[in-house]
């Protein structure tokens, strides 16, 4: 009897250190020192530069950085408060890439690319943070399927409060749409049109190749929040 005991607490023990994530700190390290050294090479690069571009090319060699350091946790680490820290960090970083291009305009141009910079770091915290809740609730098994009358009402409201929290509003998309359209050399001088309606992007106007045309939609489509292109641009 006390050996039959035994055998089932050992594979109640063995289940649990199963189930467990494990945390490879030693392939952590390497990723993370891997991607320090690229960020040094990639800022070093930007020497070439002066002003503005400069500061541009800093900005997204740190981006990129926090996207590896990123990348390396949810592979390596993957623990909500390590997930949330690095996520935030990546929102940090975005936002003070988009600052920098929105320095290279001027008057109410300026203004709006900042607001709407300010405002998509916003979002992205949020949803990090959102991210650490969600694992909070997958670890105490609460389900709203698992509820009834008022708590259950209540979890599927919380849950359809979430959701709407990852929706871009149209005119967020196509501010932060302009304001890449600006930040691109080949496209900045160029009258394009940008209408969107639930997440579907409209693009008109003239350009003067249809490579401007095929660039425009490219920016548009990278932009958070958008579901759909029409490029209706039209070769002058």
């Amino acid at each position: 009897m006390n050996k039959l005991l035994f055998l089932v607490l050992a594979s109640a023990t063995s289940m649990t250190f199963a189930a467990t994530p494990k945390t490879d700190t030693v392939a952590y390290k390497a990723a993370t020192d891997r991607a320090e050294a690229s960020y040094k090479t990639a800022k070093s690069a930007c020497n070439t530069q002066s002003g503005n571009a400069k500061d541009i090319c800093e900005e997204q060699a740190k981006l990129d950085q926090k996207q590896a350091e990123l990348d390396a946790t949810t592979k390596f680490k993957n623990d909500k408060n390590s997930l949330e820290k690095a996520r935030i960090a990546v929102a940090d970083a975005r936002y003070e890439l988009d600052e920098e291009k929105c320095d290279a305009m001027t008057g109410a141009n300026k203004d709006s690319c900042k607001s709407t910079a300010k405002m998509q770091q916003t979002a992205a915290i949020n949803d990090a943070k959102a991210g650490k809740q969600s694992a909070d609730i997958a670890q105490t098994g609460i389900n709203c399927n698992n509820m009834t009358g008022t708590d259950k009402a209540s979890c599927e409201a919380r849950s359809k409060t979430e959701l709407a929290k990852d929706a871009v509003a149209d005119s967020v998309i196509t501010t932060k749409i302009k304001t890449e359209l600006m930040a691109e050399p080949s496209l900045k001088s160029l009258d394009v049109k940008v209408e969107t309606n639930n997440g579907k992007v409209s693009l008109s106007g003239f350009v003067p190749s249809q490579a401007e045309a095929d660039k425009a939609a490219t920016v548009a489509r990278s932009v958070k929040g958008v579901h759909d292109v029409q490029n209706s641009l039209r070769v002058k």
